[in-house]
């Protein structure tokens, strides 16, 4: 293990977290009855997840990655020193973007870090 690679980790970390923030804060954005900020969050997590994993050909700054988007929605998910909440808990029977931002993250971020490589050569390499 070098030093390029861990500061490669760390940066992947830093970059999660920032577009952690970024998804908790606009998940809960509605264009009426859509929840675009719940869709733009979803597919932008996984966007950047893929393409660091694609960046770096490594699995593990795919998760670091991951691992610093689903640090910061845990911690800014909950209640602040001052009282505030980011991701408030919806009415009874009310649909919750919150609760699928904090679970579709670590969903996609599973399904990127476990897919196959493609530059190994499954069966159908020439």
């Amino acid at each position: 293990m070098t030093l390029s690679r861990v500061g490669t980790w760390l940066v992947a970390l830093i970059i999660g977290a920032v577009f952690g923030v970024a998804g908790t804060i606009a998940q809960s954005a509605l264009w009426g009855w859509f929840p675009v900020g719940l869709l733009v969050a979803v597919v932008g997590a996984g966007a950047i997840v893929l393409a660091v994993r694609l960046l770096t050909g490594d699995r593990w700054a795919a998760l670091a990655t991951g691992l610093g988007a689903m640090a910061t929605t845990l911690l800014f998910s909950g209640r602040g020193p001052g009282g505030s909440v980011v991701v408030p808990a919806p009415a009874e029977g009310a649909f919750s973007t919150g609760v699928v931002w904090t679970i579709a993250v670590p969903i996609l971020v599973a399904l990127i870090v476990a897919w196959p490589s493609a530059a190994r050569g499954g069966p159908h390499a020439e």
